[in-house]
């Protein structure tokens, strides 16, 4: 660890405290050469979770995407803030718990529309109607009719 402002490798720690719901380690810093305080924060490290696309290709698993696209199926309807990051919240546990190094979307895509389903149908169809790329209207309406039953 360097000061953000001198480069002096030397400080020394000031107060430490939990932050981040318990997932991170607060420090904040006094560097000995300029006397300019600091703060860091310390975090554990995890493995990096690929997500599968439906083509073969891997990426990086982003919450902020998650989050985005449940924003957006849910965009003018009765879903409050709250309930989106609940919801992504349980999504991201149960996607950390179950897959170690690589989830498919489609797993992603499944557990997602679930709890939509309960939480908000019209959201659900949105979401469902781009996760499941519906090429026409019967398809469209296939969903809406099981969603009915």
């Amino acid at each position: 660890m360097v000061c953000p402002f001198c480069g002096n490798k030397n400080h020394r720690v000031l107060d430490s405290r939990s932050s981040a719901e318990g997932k991170a380690v607060r420090r904040r810093r006094e560097c000995v050469r300029c006397k300019r305080r600091f703060t860091t924060y310390e975090y554990v490290e995890e493995s990096r979770l690929m997500v599968v696309k439906k083509d073969g290709r891997r990426e990086p698993f982003s919450r902020e995407k998650l989050l985005h696209g449940v924003k957006v199926a849910c965009e003018k309807r009765p879903v409050s803030a709250d309930h989106v990051e609940e919801l992504v919240n349980e999504v991201e546990r149960v996607i950390q718990q179950k897959f170690e190094k690589e989830v498919s979307s489609k797993d992603v895509g499944e557990l997602v529309m679930s709890r939509l389903q309960k939480l908000d149908e019209v959201a659900y169809v949105r979401f469902a109607s781009v996760y499941r790329q519906f090429k026409d209207v019967t398809h469209f309406m296939k969903e809406i009719k099981h969603l009915l039953k």
